[in-house]
């Protein structure tokens, strides 16, 4: 063979390695090619791990036969495996005639080597080992033409290889990421790591079509509702929805980091910035760069920290404790919060500039108890996770537990619905869903006593009309924002108005009076009256 087909044989090596991720693929077509070029009879690879010292036979090929099934493994003692590595390291070739301290060990460790064999090591940058071997017909000779030929193909060989142990790594990763997630989803009950979203076409219909007119867009939102509404999930559907999807999405509970560490967690830190500060550490606007950052409970934030959280909104631009360098952010803020924010900034514990900020695109996510249209799929939701949560019978609620949790008034919204669902699914040891047990009753009328709580205004208890006659919820709230207005002789507004007394924000006592059908005019009547 001349140099210009020994040089074309090279090049088709390494375009085939190059193209080629399984090594039984790439030695079945080289070995085609070099059966045209020498006295070829068989091509084997195969794979050396040297912390078992174990040769693994990957494939076998016989140019024109299919391949051969590996063969099991075969160990080498210590001082073999050694001498072996050693060897395969060089990347040089062995026949029978050389002095190789491999062609020994080979003879001893592999069944039916020994004449008419060239051995090359392969030995990849990434410390992926293993064997060429090729055996030539009986009768041939081995020219030096041939050594020539098969040293240039060793280094697309040992590609070849590397490239088969990578992806078998790959693979076993994906396994593995597989399994946690499968175990993980049986631990929750769910068939998907986000929460479903129950309700998009009910009780939360207007919110989404809100929230669908800024989703492509950069600007903050601010989530307002009672806590256990489902701000996260609200949160998690926003970025969905975006062209952030395939970017982080992290969340951030402001009222779980203590003041001290707020800066740290947020912006991060430089190493020995403070005691303790072992290393350098990424804020969450850094780990959150590219897609989305959840504030919950955005109103436990410091005054201190509302500053500095101001000028990231402004600017996209943050600095690590302890560091002089900024750093540009791409991150989409989204924040929520329980809390009458418009109070906390008549009481200075809220900035102002900074719920302007936040507030670009306020959403309200009404609490459960008005949207009760959505309770029957979301009892059927809860109570099909829980099913398998706790690998029980699907039982699902029926016409009477369906009444039993409509009527029931929810403050702890649908978090508290999840937990009631999930006291029932074992309570009920998969005969039942026992939601009348689980709501803390024997019998509705039970249930509703339990729930029968006298209002009071101002610490001062205001007696029911009837004890013997238990109001809806809507009838209540009426006597109850009537009272308070009668208190506060109609003001709404203000530090002695109905809105503070309620401890809620005053627009929403407005839509809440709106609702059900209260009128403030009479109560100004008798203040003018007095």
């Amino acid at each position: 063979m001349n140099h210009l087909a020994m040089d074309d044989l090279a090049y088709r090596a390494w375009q085939e390695a190059c193209r080629v991720t399984e090594i039984e693929t790439y030695a079945t077509s080289l070995a085609d090619l070099l059966a045209d070029a020498l006295p070829l009879w068989a091509v084997a690879i195969y794979e050396f791990e040297p912390q078992s010292r174990s040769l693994i036979r990957l494939c076998a090929i016989r140019p024109g036969h299919p391949a051969e099934a590996p063969l099991t493994r075969a160990r080498c003692s210590p001082t073999q495996g050694q001498r072996l590595l050693e060897w395969i390291k060089l990347g040089e070739l062995a026949t029978e005639t050389t002095e190789s301290p491999a062609w020994s060990v080979l003879c001893e460790v592999l069944p039916a080597f020994g004449a008419d064999m060239l051995v090359g090591g392969l030995a990849s940058p990434r410390n992926v080992y293993g064997l060429l071997v090729l055996e030539l017909r009986k009768g041939h000779a081995l020219q030096e033409v041939t050594r020539a030929m098969v040293a240039k193909l060793l280094e697309p060989f040992g590609v070849a290889l590397e490239n088969t142990q990578r992806l078998r790594a790959l693979g076993k990763q994906a396994k593995t990421a597989e399994a946690d997630k499968a175990g993980l989803l049986a631990r929750l009950g769910r068939d998907e790591i986000v929460d479903e979203v129950v309700g998009v076409e009910g009780g939360l219909r207007e919110v989404y079509r809100r929230i669908e007119r800024v989703c492509d867009s950069d600007l903050p939102i601010l989530i307002l509702g009672e806590t256990g509404s489902g701000k996260e999930v609200l949160a998690r559907e926003i970025h969905q929805r975006s062209s952030r999807e395939d970017a982080p999405f992290i969340r951030v509970n402001c009222g779980a980091i203590a003041p001290e560490l707020i800066d740290s967690e947020l912006f991060g830190h430089e190493k020995g910035s403070f005691t303790g500060a072992t290393t350098q550490r990424r804020g969450w606007f850094e780990r959150a760069n590219g897609g989305s950052l959840f504030l919950d409970e955005v109103g436990e934030l410091p005054l201190a920290a509302q500053v500095r959280l101001l000028r990231v909104l402004q600017d996209g631009v943050i600095q690590r404790v302890g560091g002089e360098d900024e750093f540009q952010v791409d991150v989409r803020v989204i924040a929520a919060t329980h809390r009458d924010l418009h109070m906390m900034i008549a009481d200075g514990r809220f900035r102002e500039d900074l719920w302007y900020r936040l507030a670009s695109f306020p959403v309200q996510l009404p609490p459960l108890r008005e949207r009760p249209e959505d309770i029957p799929a979301l009892a059927r939701h809860f109570a099909r996770r829980a099913a398998r949560r706790f690998g029980q019978r699907l039982c699902l609620p029926g016409p009477e537990a369906l009444r039993q949790l409509v009527d029931y008034p929810w403050p702890g919204n649908v978090r508290e619905l999840a937990a009631v669902i999930d006291r029932a699914v074992i309570l009920g040891n998969g005969e039942e869903l026992a939601v009348a047990q689980a709501l803390g009753g024997g019998r509705p009328t039970e249930t509703a006593a339990i729930f029968s709580v006298a209002p009071t205004v101002s610490g001062t208890q205001i007696p029911p009309a009837s004890r013997s006659v238990f109001l809806t919820l809507d009838a209540a709230m009426r006597h109850h924002i009537e009272q308070v207005l009668a208190h506060t002789k109609g003001r709404i507004d203000g530090p002695h108005g109905a809105a503070r007394v309620l401890a809620i924000n005053p627009h929403t006592l407005r839509a809440r009076m709106r609702k059900l059908d209260v009128s403030w005019n009479a109560f100004r009547r008798n203040e003018d009256a007095e």
